[in-house]
């Protein structure tokens, strides 16, 4: 599901403008579990508005699971195993979830991506409401010796992703690419049909 977002956003270019959220302070966290960042089943959907336009809508359903992975209407693909959730190339959320927690993927000969838990246990929010107990992730991949991608991803614990911010770094500084933002959801946990 992921994948299939990233690629929507990524596609969308250099579309829209964000600001950088305000720092927030974190809470203790109580110990849940990496499944609960994002709830797979089959019929599970999101709805995400794309730079604030309410005319641009991404719509991701999960249509089913195969090998343990799931299969969204997005060409995504997630699944969630011991040591995180995944695609079929990285890890989006590692465990523990903790801030500072940081790892590594290799996705292709020529590309390594960076990934850090740079907030656990704050509150988000999008049009879809106010979550608590919320991770951000911030991954990194160099484009070329000047420019570097970072991708952010907001999860909220029993939804899912609620935000998707992709910026371009130069020079030190961000300049925004295209975000997307949960505008609704409907989501089971697993085992539930």
């Amino acid at each position: 599901m992921v994948g299939g977002l990233v690629l929507v956003t990524l596609a969308l270019g250099w579309g829209g403008c964000a600001s950088t959220p305000a720092p927030v302070e974190e809470k203790p966290r109580d110990s849940a579990h990496l499944s609960d960042y994002y709830p797979l089943a089959v019929g599970n959907r999101w709805s995400y508005r794309v730079n604030g336009r309410g005319d641009k809508n991404v719509d991701v359903k999960i249509l089913k699971e195969e090998e343990g992975f799931f299969h969204d209407s997005q060409g995504g693909q997630l699944m969630v195993d011991s040591f995180g959730i995944r695609d079929q190339k990285r890890y989006l959320l590692r465990g523990p979830v903790e801030p500072g927690r940081s790892w590594s993927n290799v996705v292709s000969v020529s590309s390594t991506e960076r990934y850090e838990i740079v907030q656990a246990g704050i509150p988000c929010e999008a049009p879809a409401g106010t979550f608590q107990d919320c991770v951000r992730v911030e991954a990194r991949n160099r484009v070329d010796q000047e420019t570097t991608l970072v991708n952010t991803f907001t999860f909220a614990p029993g939804v899912g992703l609620v935000r998707i911010q992709v910026d371009a770094e130069r020079g030190g500084r961000r300049i925004p690419q295209t975000w997307l933002e949960l505008t609704s959801y409907q989501v089971q946990k697993p085992g539930q049909g």
